[in-house]
């Protein structure tokens, strides 16, 4: 498994590259920055038709995604069913990378596709479904239904994608740190948005990079022009953001709110902590994300970390109590220069290519809800936050909250800022604030949580129980130029962004979190 060690960069190293990152055409701010092949999950449903996208550019590999198709899996089949899941991510980044370095074969000849990628694929992912199916079958009543129709995937063309309506929802709200103690719910719940930017960019970049990616998929190599030789991003996912009008509406506190806030100060992974697992949706599988988490709090953290091995972890949080594991995709520069992990798994070899960026700031803030009092979080409680393949699964679980320092009352869901001069790039995320008072986890790793419901209040069955803030703040040159980690199918659209959570805090110290929340004070 590969490990890397993070490079930061000066603000006037970053500066001094601006003018080789990207041209900025009008004032838009847009840059052609790339596009390529892109393979990914989609949604549950029919089986693909492989005839709509007869004659057109193809570069996404649309497959079902079992990890949504199977919310009740027993628990002794887990382990099982969890590597399964694993390892047809791999097969998909297998089969992106023989579709990459097929593009333009494919372009003449649409049956290759099928052959030499489509074809092959399919039988993979139907032998992992077999073995789900067993393995829940093993443990349960009946074998579920419908596995075999999981198997078959598709190609499709970028503009097949659901993410093309504008900027998307406004997500979160001003100053994500602060915005929670009048709720909280903001930056989870509430939709703002806009129509405008709907097509903006959508015809700068695009013929450049559609059919350079004949040679490219393989290796994560760096191009020489100043811009990424990779998977994206694309002009069209960059927005300005002072052509955004705020769109943030805060919730209305009912009587009783919990109106408190805890917020624990762990750093920025200053120390350069991170790695390609993710101990949550792949434990026990080395690149299980197929993309870098940063990571602060518990130090213990990898894809084979148990309760045990976090609960004695260093922790760079300042309040040991808190041994929290907190991590997210990395954010890189795409500057046509290595980090130190272009050869290596999650780095390099998965398409994530370009220089890591330390954050400047990381808050994390537990606040309230708005419409009643909090209950403690179980030890050991999972959350994860947004969809790591949001662009092609489409966005009911997307949570992603993009903005900068100074505009922060307008939030961008699935386009990336492009801030002005002494503006800084700001993501956060607001996670679910809803328990189901029983589980700390769940087979897909979502129903045990949930959002609250547009009054506040939690779903039947759910209980309030402080909600993470996370704040995340990089000093990057303005304009386009970074992109987020992501699978290599997902083609770094700032709409996968998604936050990872591990509620490890002793219960002395979370009975502080929930007395602070309920009481109405702001404690560290």
């Amino acid at each position: 498994m590969g490990r890397t060690s993070r490079k930061k960069r000066s603000t006037l190293a970053n500066r001094a590259i601006v003018a080789s990152v990207a041209l900025v055409l009008g004032g838009g701010g847009l840059v052609a920055v790339n596009v390529y092949a892109s393979a990914g999950e989609g949604s549950w449903g029919s089986p693909p038709d492989r005839t709509r996208n007869a004659g057109r550019q193809m570069s996404t590999i649309d497959c079902p995604d079992a990890g949504i198709a199977l919310p009740d899996v027993p628990e002794q089949a887990r382990p099982e069913v969890d590597r399964e899941l694993a390892a047809m991510d791999t097969q998909i980044t297998d089969a992106y990378r023989q579709f990459a370095d097929r593009k333009e074969k494919i372009a003449q000849d649409p049956n290759l596709a099928e052959n030499s990628v489509l074809g092959p694929l399919r039988n993979k992912r139907a032998a992992s479904l077999d073995r789900i199916g067993i393995a829940i079958e093993r443990n349960a009543a009946q074998r579920p239904q419908g596995l075999n129709g999981l198997a078959p995937c598709s190609l499709r063309a970028d503009d097949d994608d659901n993410q093309g309506d504008g900027q998307g929802d406004g997500q979160g709200g001003e100053d994500g740190a602060d915005q929670g103690q009048d709720g909280g719910q903001d930056g989870g719940q509430d939709q703002g948005g806009g129509d405008q930017g709907a097509d903006q960019g959508a015809d700068q970049g695009q013929d450049g990079g559609q059919d350079g990616g004949g040679d490219q998929g393989g290796d994560g190599g760096q191009g020489g022009d100043g811009g990424q030789q990779g998977n994206g991003p694309e002009a069209s996912d960059f927005v300005d953001i002072q052509s955004i009008q705020p769109n943030v509406a805060r919730p209305q506190n009912r009587r009783g709110a919990s109106r408190g806030t805890f917020t624990t100060d762990c750093g920025t992974n200053e120390n350069g902590k991170f790695n390609p697992d993710n101990v949550i949706a792949a434990p026990g599988v080395s690149n299980g994300a197929h993309h870098m988490h940063d990571y602060v709090g518990n130090q213990a953290t990898d894809a084979f970390s148990s309760d045990d091995d976090l609960a004695g972890g260093e922790s760079t949080c300042r309040n040991q109590g808190d041994k929290s594991t907190y991590y997210w995709p990395v954010l890189r520069l795409q500057n046509g220069q290595d980090e130190n992990d272009v050869g290596a798994d999650g780095g390099g070899k998965d398409q994530n290519i370009g220089e890591i960026q330390t954050p400047s700031q990381v808050t994390l803030k537990f606040v309230g809800s708005p419409a009643g009092k909090v209950t403690a979080m179980p030890r050991f409680l999972r959350i994860i936050t947004g969809d790591a393949k949001a662009f092609v699964n489409g966005d009911a679980n997307a949570n992603a909250s993009w903005s900068c320092t100074g505009f922060e009352d307008r939030q961008l869901k699935d386009k990336y800022p492009i801030c002005p001069e002494g503006s800084q790039v700001v993501r956060s995320f607001a996670f679910q604030s809803c328990w189901d008072g029983q589980n700390t986890d769940s087979a897909n790793h979502r129903t045990h949580v949930a959002f609250a419901q547009d009054d506040g209040r939690c779903p039947n069955g759910f209980r309030a129980i402080p909600q993470l803030v996370q704040r995340i703040v990089y000093d990057v040159p303005p304009g386009p130029g970074f992109a987020v980690d992501s699978f290599p199918e997902q083609l770094h659209k700032p709409v996968t962004d998604h936050g990872d959570f591990i509620n490890v805090f002793d219960d002395q110290l979370m009975k502080k979190v929930v007395s602070c929340v309920n009481g109405g004070r702001k404690c560290r």
